[in-house]
């Protein structure tokens, strides 16, 4: 092979070896806020189980806002968050309802190590406070505005039909409700009574 073309197989070659780099890091420092949170994850425990130096960390993410925007991307391709355009094919705002919540409380279930360590942190680790208030509050607005049509009225955020959607579509409610050893079926069908009864509030 001559010099010529070694180059571009040799740049091709690299550049496969520093994505590889790349997704190790990524990988490791997904486990790592899985099992301890952002909080308590540190540079040097992602380089270790990555297998890569605190230098080559800081090469591919030079601040943790980097590192943790590549984590959330990473998670979320493996863990996808439940789609809210779905639950709008359903046109009854209670079986719509019914049917969205228990799908995101199963989705809470599968996830729950990672949310729990995510959410406690985001006060404490600027990076991962900034994403989840930007990304996660817009995500939140978008369950509640989905699950909030057809019902009587319109919904504000601040009566009780639409302070009652965003309390039991909270994480925190999963929990509770996941703490007495109900189903996700009927943990859904509990909140789903609830936003019945507040709907009937505003009638």
């Amino acid at each position: 092979m001559s010099p010529a073309r070694k180059r571009p197989y040799r740049k091709r070659k690299r550049a496969e070896a520093e994505e590889e780099t790349r997704r190790r890091i990524t990988e490791a420092a997904v486990e790592l806020h899985g099992t301890l949170g952002p909080a308590k994850t540190t540079v040097t425990e992602v380089a270790e189980r990555a297998g890569v130096s605190r230098m080559t960390v800081y090469n591919h993410f030079p601040t943790d806002a980097d590192l943790f925007v590549a984590c959330s991307t990473h998670w979320a391709s493996q863990n996808p968050f439940p789609d809210p355009s779905a639950w709008l094919q359903v046109a009854d705002p209670e079986a719509r309802l019914g049917d969205a919540l228990e799908e995101l409380y199963g989705w809470y279930d599968r996830t729950q190590g990672m949310m729990e360590n995510v959410l406690r942190d985001a006060a404490l680790v600027p990076a991962v406070g900034k994403l989840m208030e930007g990304f996660w509050g817009s995500y939140m607005d978008n369950v509640v505005s989905a699950l909030a049509r057809g019902w009587p009225g319109e919904p504000d955020r601040n009566d009780a039909l639409g302070l009652t959607l965003r309390v039991v579509v909270d994480f925190n409610t999963w929990r509770i409700l996941d703490a007495s050893a109900m189903s996700d079926e009927a943990a859904a069908k509990l909140a789903t009574g609830m936003v019945v009864g507040a709907a009937a509030m505003v009638l």
